[in-house]
């Protein structure tokens, strides 16, 4: 069994975020270079920053620890805490000029996500989610909503519906056809968004363990539930297809709907 996060790691994931913010703030609607990287996703400056920024601090006060960095890649994965960070989830957004990308800071215990921040550094809003405590949303307890009639019920959010690669895209669009409303756009904010009540459901294939980790104790500190398309846990070795959902029926229902 996991054993909780220590009180000093979660104060310190907050700090991580208190220290990335501003450096993304500065580049945030500037015309800033955007550089293709070898998947073809944009990274800028700001991504890089925030990132070092965020090492530094954990090299600095947590050298034992792991780091699993989208940027700058990985150290000591086999340690028994390891920060996973995505300075900037949701790149596209960040170069368009729309604040719905947010920072992402996770903490695996052996493997397993116990404390995830999103940070949305513009509109300054912030989600912790931590195993075992209610997950806060500015500071207050978050909450998702039920969503009484299900799936049909249901809106949707997914970041595009073009980035589901083969016969993944067909299975969203089983679900899309069978939700109420579909949303586009908004990476990690939308889970975010999900934990407080104003999406009943998020559906994403082909993410990585920086896209996921710290999304896993937001959403099921505020009550709702996240798994892969199996309905299994998400850890370091999930394939990166996820679905996170208000509550049982709607999530049911969609793992249904993405099997066929």
């Amino acid at each position: 069994m996991t054993e909780p996060c220590p009180t000093p790691l979660v104060t310190l994931a907050e700090r991580l975020a208190d220290a990335s913010g501003p450096v993304i703030r500065q580049y945030f609607r500037t015309p800033v270079a955007v550089d293709d990287k070898a998947d073809a996703s944009p990274v800028t400056i700001a991504d890089r920053e925030a990132e070092r920024t965020i090492r530094t601090i954990i090299e600095a006060e947590r050298p034992d620890d792991g780091i699993y960095g989208e940027e700058f890649g990985t150290k000591n994965l086999d340690a028994e805490w390891v920060w996973v960070i995505d300075p900037i989830d949701g790149t596209k957004s960040f170069i368009t000029g729309r604040p719905i990308f947010g920072t992402l800071i996770a903490l695996l215990h052996r493997g397993r996500p116990v404390l995830g921040v999103i940070d949305q550094p513009i509109v300054r809003d912030r989600w912790l989610g931590v195993e075992g405590r209610p997950t806060l949303f500015n500071g207050q307890p978050a909450r998702v909503r039920a969503c009484a009639g299900g799936l049909a019920a249901a809106t949707l959010g997914t970041t595009s519906p073009d980035l589901f690669p083969g016969a993944d895209q067909d299975a969203f669009r089983r679900v899309a056809g069978a939700a109420k409303v579909s949303v586009y756009g908004g990476d990690c904010y939308s889970y975010g968004l999900l934990a407080a009540g104003y999406y009943d459901l998020v559906v994403e294939s082909g993410l990585k363990l920086y896209d996921f980790a710290a999304l896993v104790p937001v959403v099921t500190g505020a009550g709702g539930l996240m798994t892969d398309w199996d309905g299994q846990p998400l850890d370091a070795k999930s394939s990166g297809r996820v679905v996170a959902a208000g509550d049982a029926r709607t999530h049911r229902e969609t793992l249904a709907a993405l099997a066929g």
